[in-house]
């Protein structure tokens, strides 16, 4: 085989591989059925005319068309082109570029114009949770009847419709549209892969590594902690240098929509789901005694049902959930010898707290721009703030002599039994810490959102649409998560202390 040839070969395999109806497949395979309105022949062409991937497109001119002056969104050439938010545009546009209603988009068809139902309606009323699915006028085309399924559609009787017809459980991020409903058919599944998405999601990262540091190994959870904000930088960064839009729905389904408004290349859930799992195998393996084959086997098996969950959601194409796992592993392989001279650096050196605080804001600032809002930005914040927090309070931690870690005389450390009063202090400790961390968050985020927008100037009236602005977005997760970090690492361990709980 001559190089030319491989890749082409390569090329075309990461065609397939990105392929959305690849993703449906799955979906169908796994009991997940899309609730699509029937269009007739007439409405799938024009859709194809309007939509590109997920994304709304505008009308470019081809040749021979006689329009005068530039039409945005168009090249000279008369392609087309994504378009990016600019200011003063609308945040109907905004929702159109980034392919945000979840196929509601898909319905906007000259039909309903004509009747005086406009894009703009059709678009707020999809943005407010309401059905997708509009009706019309009996004895239209649009009314199902002679129409027939478009090829990619998973079109069903009203009785198949009426049996695990689910929405999914959180809005998109950006708009707060709830996303159109789907038909579970097979509930294991559905649950299995849900918990799956939900080990790379906030929830997860503030309950595992809190209970990493406060009831195994504080040693193990610092470095952990390093591991995760440099892959959720560089995995989040790298979308935003990309800029693949997510699979297109339809064919695919959208179980879950909040993070509909993020690029999609590569997954940055498999790329945690992937780091997390395989960097605690690394760290623990040989400093506590226990099988091999175990703690490989739980790292394997939790990162496959992560990048696996993230197809099943209709999030991403099995081309990004490869790449994202491809690209954690070259990311572990880089960090890993570097952990322990971070994590030396971090606790002893003077100018630590300096650099801390100067590399985790500079890395939030200049690392990338957005062509529109979306939760990356935050999410990178967020993870840059934590880590930061963090390695304050364990440099403050070593400072004042407080949680020393472990003589290495005392390695390999034999694994505890898991008595009724291990387990109870564990979970008590966990849920008293958890609740406290909870209730700094909320205080943190009252406080913090109404004076940010006070200082910069915007109006905070609506905290959503607040938080989008820069200015505002990255000192609020900063402050927010930098505190949750601190409070994490050195506040929570001293009310222990207090409570009898060390």
């Amino acid at each position: 085989m001559t190089a030319r040839e491989f890749k082409t070969g390569f090329l075309q395999l990461c065609q397939n591989l990105q392929d959305p109806h690849l993703v449906a497949k799955f979906q169908q395979f796994c009991g997940v059925r899309g609730t699509f309105p029937r269009k007739s022949n007439e409405t799938v062409e024009r859709e194809a005319e309007q939509l590109h991937n997920g994304d709304c497109t505008n009308h470019c001119p081809g040749e021979g068309e006689n329009v005068q002056g530039d039409i945005d969104g168009c090249r000279k050439d008369g392609t087309r082109q994504r378009r990016g938010t600019t200011e003063g545009s609308s945040l109907k546009q905004d929702d159109c570029v980034n392919g945000l209603l979840n196929g509601a988009a898909a319905l906007i068809t000259s039909t309903s114009e004509t009747e005086g139902n406009s894009v703009s309606s059709r678009l707020d009323r999809a943005r407010d949770g309401g059905d997708a699915r509009e009706s019309h006028p009996e004895g239209s085309p649009e009314n199902g009847r002679e129409t027939t399924c478009h090829p990619s559609e998973l079109c069903g009787s009203a009785d198949e419709s009426a049996r695990g017809r689910v929405k999914p459980l959180r809005k998109n991020s950006l708009t707060g549209d709830g996303g159109q409903e789907f038909i579970i058919e097979n509930k294991f599944l559905f649950y299995l892969f849900t918990f799956g998405t939900e080990l790379g999601n906030e929830m997860f990262f503030i309950v595992f590594f809190p209970f990493l540091m406060w009831n195994v190994d504080a040693y193990v959870s610092r470095r952990l902690i390093v591991v995760w904000v440099w892959v959720l930088f560089l995995g989040q960064s790298t979308k935003d240098l990309i800029r693949w839009t997510r699979p297109a729905s339809p064919p695919v389904v959208k179980v879950e929509v909040f993070y509909n408004s993020e690029y999609s290349m590569p997954s940055t859930h498999a790329m945690s789901g992937t780091a997390i799992p395989f960097a605690l195998f690394m760290l623990t393996y040989g400093r506590w005694e226990y099988p091999f084959i175990v703690g490989l086997g739980i790292a394997l098996s939790w990162s496959i049902l992560v990048c696996v969950s993230r197809v099943y959601m209709g999030m991403h194409s099995v081309l990004e959930v490869i790449a994202g796992f491809l690209y954690s592993v070259l990311i572990l392989v880089v960090i890993q010898p570097l952990l322990d001279p971070i994590d030396s650096f971090y606790l002893t050196s003077p100018s630590a707290p300096l650099v801390i605080v100067i590399t985790h804001v500079a890395l939030g600032l200049l690392a990338f721009t957005l062509d529109s809002w979306s939760t990356s930005r935050g999410d990178t914040a967020q993870a840059l703030g934590t880590g930061a927090g963090a390695a304050l309070a364990s440099h403050l931690n070593h400072l004042l002599g407080l949680a020393p870690d472990p003589p290495l005389s005392s390695l390999p450390f034999p694994l505890q039994p898991l008595t009724a009063a291990l387990v109870g202090r564990a979970l008590l400790r966990l849920a008293v810490g958890v609740a406290v961390l909870l209730a700094t968050r909320a205080a943190m985020k009252a406080l913090t959102i109404p004076l940010v927008c006070r200082a910069v100037g915007v109006a905070c009236d609506d905290v959503r649409r607040a938080r989008q602005h820069m200015e505002v977005e990255l000192p609020y997760r900063y402050i927010v998560y930098g505190t949750v970090g601190f409070s994490c690492v050195f506040l929570v361990p001293l009310l222990f202390s207090c409570l009898n709980l060390s």
